[in-house]
């Protein structure tokens, strides 16, 4: 991305904005004074009124401006576990996301079957923090 590692965290520290770059998040209910320090939640939505599943993602591990390990729920569908990195290369900042699924029914299917749709959906949250950053950055 065309920005500093802490202009990236400075967004990803903002819990309220969540549902602009993350793909299937509709909607923030709420977000812990305390965000995000390890043990705090965003509480949101997933899916598209009516069907809205109202559930939490909470902190696992953080280094401020480095690291952030997620738990996202959307439970009955399941839950994940998610890892944002970012690296400076130069003036601009390296994302990458590691997820998997951890609990309900997306476990049953094999890795290899739920890694291309975990793929595109983590690709297309780059992109979608990317715009974010970027514009907020040009500001």
């Amino acid at each position: 991305m065309q920005a500093t590692p802490q202009q990236v965290w400075d967004v990803l520290a903002d819990g309220w904005l969540y549902p602009l770059w993350v793909v299937g998040a509709s909607r923030m209910r709420e977000v812990d004074d305390h965000w995000p320090t390890v043990g705090s939640r965003l509480h949101h939505s997933v899916g598209t009124w009516p069907m809205l599943i109202d559930d939490t993602t909470e902190v696992v591990e953080v280094v401020p401006g480095s690291l952030l390990v997620l738990e996202a729920r959307a439970w009955p569908t399941g839950k994940a576990r998610v890892t944002l990195r970012l690296e400076a290369v130069g003036a601009e900042t390296d994302v990458t996301i590691e997820e998997d699924a951890t609990g309900g029914p997306a476990v049953l299917m094999p890795k290899i079957a739920r890694d291309p749709m975990i793929g595109w959906r983590n690709v297309e949250a780059i992109r979608r923090l990317a715009y974010v950053v970027e514009r907020r950055r040009a500001s």
